[in-house]
This record gives C-alpha cells, structure tokens and sequence, in this order.
C-alpha cells in the first residue's frame, strides 16, 4: 500500500470553481438563506439576552443578570463568526493551497 501513494505523484492546485457541478447555484442560495436565519437567531439571543440583563440587573438577581451578559456575548460572538465564516474559510483555503 505504501509503493501506491509513491506511484500516484502530485495531482496539482485544486481550484475552487463554483460552476463546476451543476446545482452549485441553488446551493449558494442555500448558504444564504442559511446565514440569514442564524443572523437573524443572533439578533434575537442578544435582544432577549439584553432584557434578561435588565430584569435581572433592576430585581437585583446577580444570577439572572449574569446570564443575560452570557447570553449577550455569546450572540454577538455567534454573529462576528457567521459574518466572517466566508474570510475565514476561504483564508484556511489560501493558506493550504500553499502548503507543499
């Protein structure tokens, strides 16, 4: 099995081609609509997690109002990695096309 990878060789540089498989454009459309609705369960985990943090924050509830800042960060740290999900991936795609 060993001598077989010796004998393949190199393939060379993989090219990201988004017309090379027919549906690759309902499929972009899929990631779309994908990243709107996890947006959008951002937006919404750090409404709710924001007046989690007021009512805790005004009944005096360390507990509560802790987890409404959880709640917050954790939100806006879910929306900056869909946002930059595509840099981020396609950088790691760079990167490794120049590994040899």
């Amino acid at each position: 099995m060993r001598t077989m990878l010796f004998l393949v060789g190199p393939i060379g540089p993989v090219k990201a081609d988004p017309t090379a498989l027919p549906g690759s454009d309902v499929i972009n459309q899929l990631l779309n609509g994908l990243t709107f609705w996890a947006f959008l369960a951002a937006v919404v985990g750090m409404i709710l997690g924001a007046a989690i943090w007021a009512v805790g924050h005004h009944s005096a509830n360390y507990q509560q109002a802790a987890n409404g800042r959880k709640g917050v960060v954790v939100s806006a740290l879910a929306a900056l990695l869909i946002g930059a999900a595509p840099a981020l991936a396609g950088f790691f795609f760079n990167l490794g096309q120049g590994v040899k």
